[in-house]
């Protein structure tokens, strides 16, 4: 497995449906008319993989988008629905060659069986490039489309409280076991568990698929998994988090974090909290990277994107928010705030394009070419799996290595 020079950064792409700004559907380049369509997802993922991205992230959710963070806002002039993100991705898997693909699941409602075997038969599709970004619902109104839990009413000021913060541990602790029901599965089939000796009859070794037996508070799954294991044995598990309860799903189970500073003091202590977590989970000497999300609007000067920004406000009617940091500016000046990131420990960044169909090629490019000639990012793939890209390797059957 070639690996990227230490000094090269990663860059990963966060694809919702016609860029992070409310207001961009309504922008000439956004062809709406298409959200709905495999070829408009095409476009965009092969726009990305023309930059040599590192992956496409897939926004997903269990409840229609809103501009309030717990329960539904009523707006219609805003994009609303979604086609499904584990879908999308398997229907992009075989018009690509390189670039990861990494659909968001909801572990709150969704079973880990199923999961598993939707993002294995991902990592057959694209030959070794999947992920997940695993995410939480703690919405009542997506609760009740399932009708097997109910939820309060929930809000940035009540998870703030010691209360809340007990409730989103609690959603988080499941989010980590989620994961490790999923990963268990994932392992579930040693690697040569599968003959296919038609000679002798004899297409599968039974004595090499295994039990998981996971047994938690939510979940009790035995296992085996009816997939067999995927080609990079692990494919890539992520998360995103925005404080302490979030970034120890990221140390205990994710092999890329996203995480939202605002400058470099604040990424260097978001930095060395999830380090520490990490310890805390036995895992220091596992890789694990940590990206830093920021939303971009970009063009030639930094007049012009700042125009750009306060026309596509006026049309939402407000100042666009965030909890990534926003950037608007020329493709020179976000490589130095990248730099300046990376200077403070971060490996990676996923980008989010205000509008996808301008600022996603201005990614491609303008700063992909400008991070080139700071020799700061490859100049092809090196790598043909998703984990290659990233450096890490493929992991170790758990029940092969005891069996």
């Amino acid at each position: 497995m070639s690996s990227s020079p230490a000094s090269h950064l990663h860059l990963a792409v966060a694809l919702d449906g016609t860029g992070w700004h409310p207001a961009s559907w309504r922008e000439p380049v956004a062809r709406p008319g298409d959200l709905l369509t495999a070829g408009y997802w095409a476009d965009l993922v092969a726009e990305a993989e023309r930059g040599l991205i590192d992956f496409v992230t897939i926004e997903d959710g269990l409840g229609l988008q809103s501009s309030h963070y717990g329960e539904p806002d009523g707006r219609t002039d805003q994009v609303r629905g979604r086609l499904d993100a584990v879908l999308i991705a398997s229907r992009i898997a075989p018009l690509t060659s390189h670039i990861g693909l990494v659909p968001t699941v909801i572990a709150t409602h969704t079973e880990p069986f199923h999961i598993s075997k939707a993002i294995a038969t991902l990592d057959y599709v694209s030959t070794g490039r999947a992920g997940l970004r695993v995410q939480i619902s703690a919405r009542p109104n997506e609760a009740d489309h399932f009708g097997r839990r109910t939820f309060p009413p929930i809000d940035l000021a009540g998870l703030r409280s010691p209360a809340g913060q007990e409730r989103l541990a609690e959603h988080f602790d499941e989010a980590a076991d989620y994961v490790e029901v999923v990963r268990r599965l994932w392992d579930s089939w040693e690697d040569d568990a599968e003959i296919r000796d038609a000679a002798t009859g004899r297409f599968i070794d039974r004595d090499k698929l295994h039990y998981i037996d996971f047994e938690g508070s939510r979940f009790s799954v035995k296992g085996p998994s009816i997939t067999p294991r995927p080609p990079q044995g692990q494919p890539l598990v992520t998360a995103l988090g925005h404080q302490t309860v979030p970034y120890r799903l990221i140390a205990r189970q994710a092999d890329v974090g996203y995480v939202t500073p605002q400058d470099g003091a604040d990424a260097r202590a978001i930095l060395a909290e999830i380090r520490a977590e990490q310890a805390a989970a036995g895992r220091s000497g596992d890789t694990v990277h940590v990206f830093g999300d920021l939303v971009v609007l970009l063009d030639d000067d930094a007049a012009t994107a700042e125009a750009r920004k306060d026309r596509l406000d006026a049309l939402d009617g407000g100042a666009l928010t965030s909890d990534a940091r926003i950037f608007a500016g020329t493709a020179a000046r976000l490589a130095d705030l990248l730099e300046e990131f990376a200077a403070e420990g971060l490996t990676g960044f996923r980008l989010r394009p205000a509008v996808l169909g301008h600022d996603l090629p201005r990614i491609t490019r303008d700063l992909v070419p400008e991070l080139q000639r700071r020799d700061r990012f490859r100049t092809a793939y090196e790598a043909d799996t998703l984990r290659g890209l990233l450096g890490l390797a493929r992991p170790a059957n758990r029940y092969a290595a005891t069996a």
